[in-house]
């Protein structure tokens, strides 16, 4: 007997739903036993398994647990932790792929899968071949065996693995995600001053929402750097695969500027590499690259796409405007905030310069942050459809890596549809508070050509 998810939980980038609405235990079960049946089939064995700081995550993922053991697979549970934890144990533990239990960013109710399969993202077709394989049964049989792994230690010690930095005054803000744990360790384990926020991890988030992508999450962050002065601060979001940082002036560093620093120091060691930025990513960024010897590539946003170019393309370094970065150079080419953190220290050290000085050097950009706009699920695509063929038939300048990428003499704007949610997604960047505005305005006359309002963002 099979089992049908809810369409809308079987996503681009990963599953994920509103618990006890589209996605529940059942859920989680039939996901592991059509993925332990996929892991067999390709002549696999083990799965690591691991699950975030929300209420609901450690009934899935026994549930989860349940389904890949009926499925004849063995199960390590790493347990609580970070999603790069999971990803650090699906790369160095003896199995054939990894699932961690999380909803990552999203509202307190949601929750989700992010799956891994042979050191590679699970993603796109492979997630509706799930849905197609619960949906008729097509599970083997098994009887599979669990075991318990305890890998918190190895990996905060994996992320200091060659430290070469100098001591920084720092304040670390784990919003009571999953991340709070190795903050502790790191603390221990880092030279320099640690002030911590919120490392107990508490799936009513009670201080703020885990989203450094938002800047109202980040103001007990800049509120500690400014009393004690500190060099600088960093953030996580709710499974610490992203990063946000606030500078000693209380400035806020977006993701692709984050990479715009740390992308120097890979350039010194790998001169001419290509480096992957989404189609969010400032303008700046891709020139940055440029001048630094680099070779700039632009990609899909998402956490998925961004991971398989790299390793397609040789990338060293890869990252988005939201605060994921990716680093292959010296380590498995995964998102992680937290390496991330340790990377910016070594990069500020080895560059001699503060992350407010190199913050300095950046230069100011007239851009809005990354706009969502509420459309129907069965509609977003249709829209960017429409979107796209007015604007190749007048002739404009437009990428469609993702989504449509314009670039004009005021600057570029971008209009995508999410793949996580029912939404548009926009930005723009002008050389002037009067180029924006006028890219803006762009936005909204070809959302109003498909019938679609503008209106205020949501959160």
């Amino acid at each position: 007997m099979g089992h049908r998810f809810d369409p809308s939980l079987l996503r681009e980038y990963d599953m994920r739903g509103i618990v006890g609405g589209t996605l529940g235990e059942a859920d989680a079960h039939a996901l592991g036993r059509s993925f332990g049946t996929i892991i067999r089939r390709g002549g696999g064995a083990g799965v690591a398994v691991g699950y975030d700081g929300r209420l609901s995550s450690p009934q899935l993922e026994s549930a989860l647990v349940a389904g890949l053991v009926e499925s004849g697979v063995q199960v390590l549970r790493i347990g609580l932790g970070p999603t790069p934890m999971l990803y650090y144990a699906e790369a160095v533990l003896q199995v054939d792929g990894g699932i961690q239990v999380t909803g990552s960013h999203n509202p307190g109710d949601h929750n989700g899968f992010k799956l891994v399969h042979q050191h590679s993202p699970f993603f796109g077709e492979d997630i509706q071949r799930l849905g197609a394989m619960a949906a008729t049964g097509d599970w083997l049989e098994g009887q599979g065996r669990v075991e318990r792994v305890d890998i918190l230690d190895r990996y905060a010690a994996r992320l200091v693995q060659g430290f070469d930095g100098a001591a920084y005054r720092i304040a670390w803000d784990a919003g009571n995600g999953a991340a709070g744990p190795v903050v502790e360790e790191l603390a221990k384990l880092l030279p320099g001053e640690h002030h911590l926020l919120f490392t107990d991890v508490d799936g009513h988030f009670p201080h703020h929402h885990p989203d450094p992508s938002e800047e109202r999450n980040l103001a007990d962050l800049r509120a500690v750097v400014a009393d004690k002065k500190l060099d600088f601060g960093v953030a996580f979001d709710g499974d610490g695969d992203r990063i946000g940082v606030v500078d000693a002036k209380g400035r806020i560093l977006w993701g692709d500027q984050i990479l715009a620093i740390l992308v120097e120091p890979v350039l010194r060691d790998r001169p001419g590499a290509s480096i992957v930025a989404d189609v969010k990513t400032s303008r700046m960024v891709f020139d940055r690259i440029a001048a630094l010897g680099g070779d700039p590539v632009m990609w899909k946003t998402g956490h998925s796409h961004i991971k398989s170019r790299m390793k397609q393309i040789g990338s060293p370094l890869g990252g988005e405007m939201t605060g994921h970065l990716f680093f292959a150079d010296d380590y498995y080419g995964f998102d992680d905030g937290l390496y991330a953190a340790v990377r910016l220290i070594r990069a500020a050290t080895r560059l001699g310069r503060s992350v407010t000085a190199l913050r300095d050097e950046l230069p100011d950009l007239f851009n809005t942050p990354e706009l969502r706009f509420p459309v129907p699920e069965q509609r977003k695509f249709a829209v960017m459809e429409e979107v796209r063929a007015r604007l190749l038939a007048s002739g404009e300048d437009v990428d469609m890596t993702d989504g449509v990428r314009v670039t004009t003499e005021a600057g570029w704007w971008l209009l995508r549809a999410s793949h996580t949610q029912a939404m548009l997604v926009a930005r723009a960047e002008g050389h002037s508070p009067q180029a924006l505005a006028t890219l803006v305005a762009r936005i909204e006359s070809c959302l109003a050509d498909s019938a679609i309002r503008m209106g205020d963002p949501v959160d």
